[in-house]
């Protein structure tokens, strides 16, 4: 179907963008789809959302907007001609946002001015979304994964490996690790967070990868997908940061020259104090050892998406927990 006679058209009319003349399909997640479209006018991002309430969708978009008029290149989406930035059409729900010509680039990629670049920028989120968002309610506890549970899993996932007919080189990886978690899990359970020893909550992000974020010019101009952004612990989410764009995918390794000027930079803005980060960095290291998402999504649900993660992830807590007093002091210190 032509652009200009297909639903498309009936929703871009409600934005100052011109006639639609192409699209195509650019992104597909759990939370949402993503179009490219190309008007009279420009190109565009048209996202479908596929499983968030219009109330929720609102409070991302007016959060983005404040980040965006306090000068953080967070992308905000632009109103239709009634104001509104959610729009309905066919029982679903969109928005439009500006399209952003940049690149991607890894940690190992940013030279240390650029990694203390990074830490700055989510500092500065973190600091203007706690200043301009309601006040926090802090819980008064939240609970630690169990490792009794996640052995039941982990011997779950095996049983199902040892059944299969056909085995593949992800299996022998699989098997391998879990084993070895299982040794792992037996011999840290003593080490479980207490429910009370949770970091503080922020607001955060909530998906701040390389994937979401632009870069032009060599320095970076566009955070995108803010469709996780919620009340949660901001010092996790930047020890998780700091995991996603400074692991190694080949070694599994953490770059902890790399991950010190992050966090110097980071704390410069926002400093949450030693003892926050240490108990997120605490947290997140449990939480990743008690975690088996990956290979439940591989076996349970089918979904071989998240297969290519799976190697150095499995390998890093291994490593950072062999290499926790130098982990520790890197995000510390």
């Amino acid at each position: 179907m032509h652009p200009g006679r297909s639903p498309l058209a009936a929703l871009l009319r409600a934005y100052p963008v011109g006639s639609p003349v192409a699209f195509r399909p650019v992104a597909e997640g759990l939370l949402n789809r993503g179009y490219q479209v190309t008007t009279s006018d420009g190109r565009w991002f048209l996202k479908h959302y596929l499983d968030q309430a219009p109330g929720t969708i609102a409070f991302q978009h007016r959060a983005t907007a404040l980040l965006r008029g306090a000068g953080i290149p967070a992308v905000a989406p632009l109103r239709d001609r009634d104001g509104h930035t959610v729009h309905r059409i066919g029982g679903r729900w969109f928005a439009l946002f500006p399209w952003v010509d940049g690149r991607h680039r890894g940690g190992h990629d940013l030279a240390p001015a650029e990694c203390a670049t990074l830490g700055g920028l989510l500092g500065t989120v973190h600091a203007t979304l706690l200043r301009t968002l309601p006040p926090v309610q802090q819980p008064a506890f939240t609970r630690s994964a169990d490792a009794a549970e996640s052995m039941a899993v982990a011997r779950r996932l095996l049983a199902g490996i040892a059944d299969r007919q056909v085995r593949e080189p992800f299996d022998d990886l699989a098997e391998h690790r879990l084993i070895e978690r299982l040794r792992m899990l037996r011999r840290h359970a003593h080490h479980r967070p207490a429910d009370g020893d949770a970091p503080r909550t922020g607001y955060v992000h909530g998906d701040f990868h390389p994937l979401n974020l632009l870069y032009v010019d060599g320095a970076p101009a566009a955070i995108v997908d803010w469709d996780r952004l919620a009340a949660l612990p901001d010092t996790e989410e930047t020890v998780r940061a700091a995991l996603l764009f400074f692991t190694g995918s080949a070694t599994g390794t953490l770059d902890l020259p790399r991950v010190r000027t992050f966090m110097h930079a980071y704390r410069a803005v926002a400093d949450p104090g030693r003892t926050q980060l240490t108990l997120a960095v605490r947290r997140l290291w449990w939480e990743r050892l008690n975690d088996f998402w990956m290979l439940t999504r591989h076996y349970v649900e089918r979904d071989h998406r998240s297969d290519p993660l799976f190697p150095a992830s499995a390998a890093l807590i291994v490593w950072w927990t062999r290499h926790w007093d130098e982990v520790l002091e890197a995000f510390v210190e």
